[in-house]
């Protein structure tokens, strides 16, 4: 079967995020048990705050959120032009957001689900560039 070209040029998988009741027991779990390095432990602004938890020699890190929280749960992409992979989406899926997020501390993102309802989230990427076809 023949590989077509993708309407948006994901970059990568930048995180996975894991719903969890009890993000300090989360945070224990993943570096103490299974081994995972502790990459961030911050609160970004009241009541929302982002575990980031990642293996040596991986460039895919999961996210630890509340599953009561305001950041949403799912899968993290990069992309090259946030705003050019937004218009494309719109036009083929109305449950993504009306504009690209613009955020002080992170770069454009906006979020979107999949056909089946999951979760996924754009994230501009523009060091990783196009990727080779």
């Amino acid at each position: 079967m023949g590989k077509t070209s993708p309407a948006i040029p994901t970059t990568r998988i930048i995180s996975v995020s894991i719903p969890v009741s009890d993000q300090e027991r989360a945070k224990q779990y993943y570096c103490d048990v299974l081994g995972f390095d502790l990459l961030v432990d911050k609160e970004l602004w009241q009541g929302a705050r982002l575990i980031e938890v990642g293996l040596p020699g991986s460039d895919v890190v999961l996210l630890l959120l509340d599953e009561r929280g305001e950041i949403p749960v799912g899968v993290r992409m990069g992309v090259v032009d946030s705003d050019a992979a937004h218009r494309v989406i719109k036009q083929h899926d109305s449950s993504v957001r009306d504009e690209v997020l613009r955020l002080e501390f992170a770069p454009p993102m906006f979020e979107f689900t999949d056909p089946d309802g999951n979760v996924l989230v754009y994230i501009e990427d523009p060091a990783a560039g196009v990727p080779e076809s």
